[in-house]
């Protein structure tokens, strides 16, 4: 799954590297665009998406996420 981060002015890079450390998190990218940061996660179950949006939002700075879950390839 991949999560878009919105963050206040400065804090874009203290993001990145906090999120790196986050349980589940595999890549943490500060970018250019409508986002700040773009994180890569995997998860074993749904449930654990909460608690990993719970500990992105606990980071200092951040404002707001999108989160994108990847669908795998449909089986023939």
């Amino acid at each position: 799954m991949f999560i878009f981060i919105n963050s206040n002015p400065g804090k874009l890079w203290k993001i990145t590297e906090l999120a790196k450390n986050v349980k589940n998190v595999k890549l943490a990218c500060a970018v250019t665009g409508i986002f700040d940061v773009v994180i890569y996660a995997e998860l074993g179950h749904m449930k654990e998406l909460r608690d990993l949006i719970e500990e992105l939002h606990a980071i200092d700075g951040v404002l707001k996420s999108r989160t994108a879950i990847s669908i795998p390839p449909r089986i023939k």
